[in-house]
């Protein structure tokens, strides 16, 4: 289980089940749990247990690395979430039902949850490592992916769907970042911050939930938000739906169907559902995404009184095996190319030893903000997590209370030599090149919200290089660690808050 308090073992267990509730499902009576056992269990490992890689995602209060257990080889993908941000910003219960929900969902196409563990300031939750990567990933390397990939990998998102949406769950943040893929390519549906149980939900146990979560709240990724979200509807299935039909027109032009240059306008588009379609989408394919993609939750397929029944009927789908979904050969992966092993040596971005004075209170998050969804609170952010993952020699190159959002050693790339530089992301927002060798400051970038964030951009133009481009200059990168797309979503935060 995921403990908030600073015992041991088995009084982390009792403390954590005196926060929470249990659902009876017979007559909704909430009672106490005294029984309940989670799948997952709450292990006293520590972090220098595990052999720490590339960093797969950064969120409002957590990063996602790849972690190899040293003792016995195995792989995770190692959620680091910071105990002082969740406790500040009140995302106590939001902790836990991610918790709660990963360990209770039982299906082939979600990302299985095998074990958590903490430490003073962070909490580990060792989540399924999908080496496949990311949908988005797919899409991006191959420019659009052709209708048959699409329609494989739309029908195990619905595969997955139908059985979350069955057990009373949703997920409110389907995008191709949170569908993950196996090694061998099979879908498996991640990121359960923004799940929201519904009130006849069949998950046994759920904390308390903060008074501002009864209201309707803005939870998602801007370009995948359906109208009525906007309109402050309180959510329903067919919020998924909406985000599937995003989902399936990226994957087959390459490009989400309210794409624009600010959040603003893509939520105009939004609500005047403002969407055209290439040319080249099937008569099938368009109808799907157009019922989809209907303003009424209700009328979109799969939220209709036929359940998903008239979603898999579509003939977009004809052909599809649905009780064999997951037995079937799935589309060849475009791997990265010169790919690295991340085992060879631990990150060096990634240093073990912790900052800060550790102290930490249990917050019930009986009372705060709303709730957010790590994705949008990363369209939203002031502060990405610091999860003590540098080393403290970098603290001279900081002001007062200025944290680290990413650090690599980096190459920059210059027409007649390349040096290696230490590249620093920080909260301010600000990027600091520093000389690792002499310890000396090369520079910095500083944008503040009092510029416009645009005139800071970043192009991606391999996995391992990227540009950072202002209106004076451009500095190019060469990260042999592959993160170029981690950079770019990292200071992209910034710029979409």
């Amino acid at each position: 289980m995921l403990a908030l308090g600073e015992t041991g073992g088995g009084e982390m267990e009792k403390e954590f089940e005196s926060k929470l509730h249990l659902q009876n499902p017979d007559n909704n009576s909430v009672m106490k749990s005294k029984s309940f056992v989670f799948r997952a269990p709450q292990e006293q490992f520590s972090i220098q247990e595990f052999q720490l890689g590339k960093i797969y995602g950064v969120g409002s209060y957590s990063k996602v690395v790849r972690a190899k257990k040293r003792d016995t080889g195995i792989v995770y993908a190692l959620k680091i979430m910071d105990k002082k941000f969740i406790t500040k910003e009140n995302k106590t219960s939001y902790v836990k039902l991610e918790r709660i929900v990963l360990d209770q969902l039982d299906h082939p196409g979600i990302i299985r949850l095998f074990f958590t563990f903490q430490d003073t300031c962070s909490l580990y939750m060792a989540l399924e490592s999908c080496e496949g990567g990311e949908l988005f990933d797919q899409i991006i390397r191959k420019g659009r992916l052709s209708e048959n990939e699409a329609r494989f990998y739309a029908a195990e998102v619905i595969d997955a769907l139908e059985y979350m949406h069955g057990v009373g769950l949703i997920h409110r943040d389907i995008k191709p970042e949170n569908l993950l893929l196996t090694a061998d390519g099979h879908i498996k549906i991640a990121d359960f911050g923004s799940v929201k149980p519904m009130e006849d939900s069949q998950i046994s146990v759920l904390p308390s939930v903060p008074s501002s979560e009864k209201a309707c709240t803005f939870v998602g990724t801007a370009a995948y938000v359906p109208p009525e979200v906007l309109n402050s509807a309180p959510a329903t299935f067919g919020n998924d739906l909406w985000a599937l039909g995003c989902t399936l027109y990226q994957m087959l032009s390459g490009t989400s169907p309210f794409k624009d240059a600010s959040e603003w306008l893509i939520f105009q588009r939004i609500i005047a559902r403002d969407i055209k379609f290439p040319e080249y989408f099937t008569k099938e394919a368009r109808d799907l995404i157009d019922k989809l993609l209907d303003t009424d939750p209700s009328q979109r397929p799969g939220a209709g009184p036929d359940g998903y029944a008239s979603l898999k009927s579509h003939p977009f789908f004809k052909g599809v095996d649905w009780k064999n979904i997951r037995r079937q050969s799935p589309p060849k992966l475009a791997l990265e190319t010169k790919a690295v092993e991340a085992d060879e040596a631990q990150d060096p971005g990634w240093n073990l030893s912790h900052i800060g004075d550790g102290s930490f209170s249990f917050n019930d998050g009986t009372s705060g903000a709303a709730a957010t969804s790590s994705s949008e609170a990363s369209a939203h952010i002031t502060r990405l997590a610091s999860i003590d993952s540098f080393d403290s020699r970098w603290q001279q190159f900081l002001d007062p209370g200025e944290s680290i959002v990413m650090i690599s050693m980096v190459k920059k790339v210059q027409k007649l030599a390349n040096k290696k530089v230490q590249l620093i992301l920080t909260d301010k927002p600000k990027l600091i090149c520093v000389d690792p060798a002499k310890m000396t400051l090369k520079g910095n970038v500083l944008w503040s919200e009092a510029d416009n964030p645009q005139d800071l951009t970043i192009q991606v133009t391999s996995s391992s290089n990227f540009k950072i481009c202002t209106p004076k200059k451009v500095m190019s990168f060469e990260d042999a660690k592959q993160r170029a797309w981690q950079w770019k979503k990292a200071i992209e935060a910034f710029q979409n808050r």
